[in-house]
C-alpha cells in the first residue's frame, strides 16, 4: 500500500488517474490484511492488493459522484456488491478514478472534475468512459481496478493503454449499487496486467446476487480452461469488423500480427459474418441515450446530490439543478433520448433500435455456430491527442464502433495488448458467446504464452 501510494504520489500529478484516494480506509484494509498473514490466515491471492475503483461505484463512507458536479458532497451510505465482495476477498482500497460524467465518453474528457493523460503520452487520451482505472494500472498506480462498460468503456481504455480489460457476460456480475447510465446494457469488469489476474478478480466478483434480478448463478469453469491454450480453437474473423471507416494502418498490422501468433499457436482462422454491424452504432445511440433519460431523471434536487439556491418553484429547481450540475454530453443524451422516447417518435426510433438490436445479436448467434470466439482490433485507432474529438460528436462516437456489438448482446468481451502502432499500445479484442468468459479468457491467456508475456 505505501509503494502504490508512493507512485501516486509520483505520478498522478501529470496522469491525475484519481478524482479522490482514500488513505484512511486503504491504511486499514493493508493493515488487517498483513495481521491475517501473519496469522496464516490470508483470504486468498487478492487479499492486501491495492486497488481502485471507478467514480460510479458506491463504496459506503466515500463521496461517489459519477464524475458529475450535481453528485458532488454525496458519501454513498452502502457498497456496492461488486465492492462488498472485494472487500471480503481482502481489497485494499486506494480510491475513486476519474472517469467521463455518468460513463457517458470514450476519452475521459467529459469529467467534470479534470480529464485524464494517457501514461504512455500525456498529450494523449486514456479512453474512455474507465480512462482512470485504465490510467491507474498501466502507470503501475494500483494492482488492479474496477470499471464498467456500457458500450466498451472497459475494453477501449484497456486497449489504449496497454492493460487487459474484460466486460463480462450481461448478468453474470451484479450491477447493485452502480450508478447506472443504460441498465440493460452496462456491466462491471475489471483491468489487470494480465489475464491471469483478470480471471482471479472476475472470480471474486462473479455471482448471482439477490438485489440484482439481472443477475446469474450460472458456473464461470474459468479453472478448466485458461491454461489450455488455443489449439484447436476456431477464432472467427467478421469482415465487417476489418473494414470500419477510420481504421488505422498500424493498428490493422499489429492485430494482423496477432492474428498470425494464434495461427501458430495451433488456432483455426475462419471468415463469419456480422451484417447488421453498420447499424449497430445508430441503434446503439437511441438505446443508450434513452435509458439514460429515464435513469437519470432520478437526480431532481430532492433527494441527494447539489440543489441550486434561489429557485422559487419546484420547476425552476428542477431546471438549475439539472442545467447547471450536468455536463454538455450528459444534457446531449438526456435530450436525444427524451425525444426518442417521446410520443409520436417511439415507434419511429427507440422501437426501431430494439429491432435493429435483436438482429445484432442474431448475427452473434450465427457466428458462433462457425466459431469459439471473435477476435478483431478492440480501438480501430490509437489514443488520439486530449481535445482532438470533443468538437464532433460522432467521431467520438465512432470509437465503440467495435466494442458496443457486445454490450447489444451482452456477450464477454476481453481486450489484451497485442502490439504497437506510432509507439502507442494496440489492443486485440476477443468475443465468446454469452457465458463464455472462460473461452475468452482462455484465448487471451493463449496469445498471452504464444506471444512471450
Amino acid at each position: 500500500m505505501d509503494r502504490h501510494l508512493a507512485i501516486i504520489a509520483e505520478r498522478d500529478p501529470a496522469i491525475r488517474a484519481f478524482v479522490r484516494l482514500t488513505p484512511d480506509l486503504a491504511a486499514h484494509q493493508a493493515r488487517a490484511a498483513q495481521e491475517r498473514y501473519q496469522s496464516g490466515n490470508s483470504l486468498g491471492p487478492l487479499d492486501g492488493i491495492p486497488m481502485a475503483v471507478k467514480d460510479v461505484l458506491n463504496v459506503e463512507g466515500v463521496e461517489v459522484t459519477a464524475g458529475s458536479r450535481i453528485l458532488e458532497g454525496y458519501r454513498a451510505v452502502y457498497d456496492a456488491t461488486v465492492v462488498a465482495r472485494l472487500r471480503q476477498a481482502g481489497a485494499v482500497i486506494l480510491g475513486m478514478t476519474n472517469c467521463d460524467e455518468f460513463a457517458m465518453g470514450s476519452s475521459t474528457e467529459n469529467s467534470a472534475f479534470h480529464t485524464t493523460r494517457n501514461p504512455w503520452d500525456a498529450t494523449r487520451v486514456p479512453g474512455g468512459s474507465s480512462g482512470g482505472s485504465a490510467a491507474a494500472v498501466a502507470a503501475a498506480e494500483a494492482g488492479y481496478s474496477i470499471g464498467s462498460d456500457t458500450g466498451g468503456s472497459i475494453r477501449q481504455p484497456a486497449a489504449l493503454c496497454g492493460v487487459v480489460g474484460l466486460k463480462p457476460t450481461y448478468g453474470r456480475v451484479s450491477r447493485y449499487g452502480l450508478i447506472a447510465f443504460a441498465s440493460s446494457l452496462d456491466q462491471v469488469g475489471a483491468f489487470t496486467s494480465s489475464v491471469v489476474d483478470q480471471a482471479l478478480v472476475l472470480t471474486a466478483i462473479a455471482g448471482h446476487d439477490q438485489l440484482d434480478a439481472t443477475s446469474s448463478s450460472r458456473p464461470l469453469g474459468i479453472d478448466l480452461d485458461l491454461e489450455a491454450g488455443v489449439k484447436g480453437l476456431r477464432l472467427g474473423l467478421p469482415r465487417e469488423y476489418f473494414e470500419v471507416d477510420g481504421m488505422e494502418v498500424g493498428v490493422k498490422a499489429a492485430v494482423d500480427a496477432a492474428l498470425r501468433v494464434l495461427e501458430a499457436a495451433g488456432a483455426e482462422l475462419v471468415d463469419v459474418r456480422l451484417p447488421h454491424t453498420e447499424y449497430g452504432l445508430a441503434a446503439y445511440y437511441i438505446i443508450a441515450p434513452a435509458e439514460c433519460s429515464s435513469n437519470l431523471a432520478r437526480f431532481d434536487s430532492v433527494r441527494f446530490g447539489r440543489r441550486s439556491p434561489g429557485a422559487a418553484t419546484l420547476l425552476e429547481a428542477y431546471s438549475q439543478t439539472r442545467g447547471g450540475g450536468f455536463g454538455r454530453e450528459v444534457q446531449r443524451r438526456v435530450m436525444l433520448g427524451t425525444h426518442a422516447l417521446s410520443s409520436g417518435y417511439f415507434d419511429a426510433y427507440y422501437l426501431r433500435a430494439q429491432k435493429v438490436r435483436t438482429l445484432v445479436a442474431q448475427d452473434f448467434t450465427a457466428a458462433f455456430e462457425k466459431c469459439d470466439a471473435i477476435v478483431s482490433a478492440t480501438s480501430p485507432t490509437v489514443a488520439f491527442e486530449i481535445g482532438s474529438k470533443t468538437a464532433d460528436p460522432y467521431q467520438m462516437y465512432l470509437c465503440d464502433v467495435l466494442t458496443l456489438g457486445a454490450n447489444l448482446a451482452g456477450l464477454p468481451g476481453l481486450s489484451v495488448p497485442c502490439g504497437r502502432s506510432e509507439g502507442l499500445p494496440v489492443g486485440l479484442q476477443i468475443l465468446a458467446p454469452q457465458w463464455g468468459e472462460a473461452t475468452a479468457l482462455r484465448v487471451g491467456r493463449g496469445f498471452e504464452l504464444a506471444h512471450g508475456e
